[in-house]
């Protein structure tokens, strides 16, 4: 069960810190979202897309951004870092993860503006993401990636991820995380154990 109130979206919010000390907000995206996140693709570098796409784009295809800017209830849900740069709120950072409740695993992939690549905010995303996984219920925390992707395969090792071939696919690199981090112990599950009490409430 997802513990998720599409009415108020912002409950869902988390502030985090560059390694300068800037403050980046994460949250879901939303509809309104749609031509600052083509924006915000079309900007990366080309090769930046084509480590998160998997392949050669120029911008988001116009399904997979709609796919990205709304939320649906099939465990698949789409989160912005944004930051507040002359007085405009900017997207920094992307995130698209699902949670299969099935197999309690939870997949992932990330991306960061190239100018500001090398400021913590990647470890910063992660780390929000295994909150997030963690919050959910997840036991396992993964993602696929290209073999010379350097900088998401040194992430990965630095958070802790074990590398191993992508089932079915020899050209991608598996990232793999145990998650064993109980609600009480993570700020951003707040909003999980506010449902599960008004579960019991009910019940």
């Amino acid at each position: 069960m997802y513990f998720i109130d599409p009415r108020h979206l912002d409950d869902y919010s988390d502030a985090l810190l560059t390694r300068s000390g800037a403050v980046v907000t994460v949250r879901f995206a939303g509809a309104a979202d749609a031509e600052a996140l083509q924006g915000y693709f079309r900007d990366l570098s080309q090769a930046s897309r084509y480590r998160r796409l998997m392949g050669a784009a120029r911008e988001l295809p116009v399904g997979q951004l709609d796919v990205f800017t709304h939320l649906r209830d099939d465990g698949r849900f789409t989160v912005l870092a944004t930051m507040t740069i002359d007085g405009h709120e900017r997207i920094v950072g992307e995130a698209r993860y699902a949670f299969d409740e099935a197999t309690s695993h939870f997949e992932f992939g990330l991306s960061v503006a190239n100018q500001w690549q090398g400021h913590g905010l990647g470890m910063a995303l992660l780390s929000n993401l295994q909150c997030r996984a963690a919050a959910l219920g997840a036991e396992t925390l993964f993602g696929d990636t290209l073999p010379f992707n350097d900088a998401m395969l040194g992430l990965a090792r630095r958070a802790g991820f074990t590398f191993a071939p992508t089932p079915g696919d020899w050209k991608q690199i598996r990232l793999e995380k145990r998650i064993a981090i109980a609600p009480q112990e993570i700020s951003c599950a707040s909003w999980r154990l506010r449902a599960e009490a008004m579960m019991q409430i009910s019940a």
